[in-house]
């Protein structure tokens, strides 16, 4: 049974095997070559705080037609939406704080706010515990304040401040994080630096610091970090300021050491990734500036890692499959994401949020039951 998305109507694979066309991965096949993109773009309206149906990203079988799930109709939420370590979806306000890690995020939780009020933090859901960090308001005395909520026990409690050196960097905007599913712990980078620590949150303290940074001759400007299968931990490191090139490494998860490059993203790619491609880029441009290694963003999925600038300027969604063996396979290819033909992209209340998902089939009866319905569109 496959489901295939709206978003990408058009692809190109660089290097060996050719992408076949695959839909949301139903966890009863196995096999490998069943495995998809499992990319998923919500649209937000930020001026009244609503988002509407998320859009699975895959390719299509057929050029002009696709399938898209309205997974659920548009809401009004508590504040703007925003997505972390590549599944969890959350919304914070100064009175509560709304989450979702579900795979089609059909259930919400609602709780109280964390005690200090942060606009900017990190977010993590590590086994039954959510952890805040960071981002906290100028008038607040504790920039490095952490605060973690346990499912269990229903309450909030105060841990160990983020590390003094992270003082300057102790928000979203310049931190990635990524959560290992097996050592239940949360990492983070700090983008510009590659200075890493982790967190246990059965202890409530960190451990580091951990230097990711590659030796390589060339200037990582920017980095991010996420988990595949198996519990890879890949870095990402943009190259230069002008984003020259982007780079992935596997990550040694004991000692935390980079262990050997995975793969470079194809010149063309990258280009291909920052080009203008309608008067509605170019007038984003004029907004938002050229884009730079800051406005870049990554998401992963078992083996798939994507490569995105912000959905404020538009760009191409870069896709690589990296083999879950040791045989340094890497297969990179582009597409399009037509969630932006759904939007006005030149109006600053609108923007998107993207995630990944794993999609069973207990998810999609569960979504099937709740009267979500799947819509097909033609697409030029």
């Amino acid at each position: 049974m496959e489901v295939t998305g709206d978003n990408f109507t058009s692809t190109r694979s660089f290097k060996s095997n050719p992408w076949r066309h695959l839909g949301v991965d139903i966890q009863s096949r196995p096999s490998r070559r069943s495995r998809s993109r499992q990319l998923r773009v919500h649209v937000l309206e930020t001026r009244g705080f609503r988002f509407s149906a998320g859009r699975w990203s895959s390719p299509p079988r057929q050029q002009n037609q696709t399938m898209a799930p309205n997974l659920h109709p548009e809401h009004e939420f508590i504040s703007a939406l925003r997505s972390s370590h590549s599944t969890l979806l959350y919304m914070l306000s100064p009175s509560t704080f709304s989450f979702s890690d579900d795979p089609l995020h059909l259930t919400w939780h609602h709780i109280k706010a964390p005690h200090i009020w942060r606009t900017d933090p990190i977010v993590a859901m590590v086994g039954t515990r959510v952890i805040i960090a960071g981002g906290t308001c100028y008038f607040e005395e504790d920039p490095l304040a952490v605060e973690m909520y346990d499912l269990e026990t229903c309450t909030w409690e105060v841990c160990e401040p983020m590390p003094s050196i992270l003082r300057e960097s102790a928000a979203s905007t310049w931190l990635s994080i990524a959560v290992s599913s097996n050592k239940n712990r949360m990492y983070v980078v700090e983008k510009s630096t590659g200075v890493a620590y982790s967190f246990d949150p059965s202890i409530k303290k960190w451990q580091g610091p951990y230097n990711l940074r590659p030796h390589t001759a060339r200037t990582i400007s920017c980095c991010f970090i996420g988990f595949s299968r198996h519990d890879r931990l890949i870095f990402c490191g943009i190259i230069g300021d002008d984003i020259e090139s982007i780079k992935l490494w596997e990550v040694d998860g004991e000692s935390l050491e980079v262990f050997r490059e995975i793969g470079e993203m194809p010149k063309q790619l990258v280009e291909k990734m920052k080009a203008i491609n309608s008067e509605d880029d170019a007038e984003n441009m004029i907004y938002f500036g050229m884009p730079m290694p800051s406005s870049i963003s990554m998401s992963l999925m078992d083996d798939f890692v994507y490569i995105y600038l912000s959905s404020t300027v538009g760009g191409a969604i870069i896709m690589c499959d990296i083999s879950g063996d040791d045989s340094g396979a890497c297969n990179w290819t582009s597409a399009k994401n037509t969630t932006v033909n759904d939007i006005d992209r030149c109006k600053l209340t609108q923007c998107t949020v993207t995630c990944c998902s794993k999609v069973g089939l207990d998810d999609l009866d569960k979504a099937l039951s709740e009267s979500r319905k799947f819509y097909v569109k033609e697409t030029v």
